[in-house]
């Protein structure tokens, strides 16, 4: 089959049937002036510069392909190799985007910048941007996270953010995502909500997925100067989507390249524990955007659940479900106890401490590589490192 994806998403931010913007007819209005100023500003040589010199001298990109020999000797069948988004400044894939957000909100002539975080790793990526840019900054995290994910909350404070703990509803990601939007409703003029994912009302699920697509660019070009090839398989976690984006976008016409999402399954998919919304979601609006999302039976979102409190969302990326439906892409999961195990097994073997969100991804590889030949590939994209995540492992696995 071949593909275009050339105009993707089209001028009034749809992927297909999802994307878009539902949203009140004043916040239209930001929103356009929020894609005219993206894409004006992308098109200058000094924002594509300075970007390029941040993601150079300050991220530390490219970030390296590792081939993890004792991982794949353990699998057996196919080579596993990680793209190693752990080994960027703080942390994560997130300050690709964090980056590319505070500079345009710099542009734009804003004064705040708002946001949610679920695993902590977008809040301290996005602090991290707005000290570097000189733009105050306010995080939005469930009071469950919070205490989950103690590390990035320190982090964040000592950046200079401000934290807004979220005790509403099931007190974790959507939540956090609810409470930041209505605070940024409240003065869209001079506040900047950067978006941590390919979610949320056009232009964001572009401009993410944009600002994302370096990784899939290094990839593609460092694994065919490595290994004379592409990859047979690549893989990355999904929840909202931009880490899986990211590595996707630079592959999606290689036909020859199989590329699986894989969503958290939590507790069970035959439970309601559980994060997987493209496997057992059905289409509706969220967040100002259609998508696939885990809803009752009267459209509202459910309370979803994931190990990893990055996954924690009850929707996903607008270009995911699109991808899902012309089955580009293939979406698998993996539960908990999946998750736990590649969680120790790469500590333990390759001496890489993943994000629980990462380690679904990794989860999925060690699933399928042992029915794979030799000389067969699996590129994952380790889109996090597990400093946030060790003491919550340590104390449920009574290390």
């Amino acid at each position: 089959m071949s593909y275009d994806f050339a105009p993707m998403p089209d001028e009034n931010g749809y992927f297909g049937e999802y994307g878009g913007q539902v949203i009140p007819p004043q916040l239209k209005e930001i929103m356009d002036d929020i894609n005219d100023a993206y894409d004006a500003v992308r098109q200058t040589d000094a924002f594509k510069q300075e970007l390029a010199a941040l993601n150079a001298d300050y991220t530390g990109r490219p970030s390296p392909i590792y081939f993890a020999s004792r991982l794949t000797e353990q699998a057996g069948g196919a080579k596993i190799f990680l793209k190693r988004e752990d080994l960027n400044h703080t942390g994560a894939h997130k300050i690709n985007h964090c980056l590319g957000e505070a500079l345009l909100a710099k542009h734009m002539g804003k004064t705040k910048v708002l946001a949610e975080t679920g695993a902590g790793q977008h809040g301290v990526a996005l602090a991290t941007a707005c000290a570097l840019v000189g733009i105050e900054c306010e995080i939005h995290m469930g009071e469950i996270d919070i205490e989950k994910e103690h590390p990035n909350v320190t982090k964040m404070k000592i950046l200079g953010c401000t934290l807004i703990p979220v005790s509403r509803g099931t007190r974790t990601l959507k939540d956090a995502v609810d409470s930041a939007f209505e605070e940024y409703l409240k003065d869209p003029v001079n506040s900047f909500y950067a978006i941590g994912s390919v979610v949320g009302p056009h232009p964001f699920p572009k401009m993410v997925r944009d600002f994302q697509s370096i990784v899939g660019v290094e990839a593609r070009a460092q694994f065919l100067e490595k290994q004379g090839k592409l990859p047979d398989i690549i893989t990355a976690c999904v929840g909202g989507g931009s880490n899986a984006m990211g590595l996707f976008t630079a592959f999606l016409n290689d036909e020859e390249v199989k590329m699986v999402g894989v969503e958290p399954a939590g507790l069970g998919l035959d439970t309601p524990d559980n994060a997987a919304t493209l496997t057992l979601g059905s289409k509706g609006a969220i967040h100002g955007f259609e998508c696939y999302n885990l809803q009752d039976g009267e459209g509202n979102p459910l309370p979803v659940y994931s190990i990893a409190s990055g996954l924690d969302y009850p929707g996903v990326g607008p270009q995911h479900c699109y991808l899902k439906d012309i089955e580009r892409v293939q979406y698998e999961t993996a539960d908990d106890k999946e998750c736990l195990d590649a969680f120790m097994t790469l500590s333990r073997l390759e001496g890489i401490i993943p994000a629980l969100e990462s380690a679904h991804a990794v989860a999925y590889a060690m699933r399928v590589a042992g029915s794979m030949d030799k000389d067969q590939t699996i590129l994952i994209n380790l889109s996090g490192r597990g400093d946030k995540d060790a003491d919550f492992v340590a104390e449920k696995l009574g290390l």
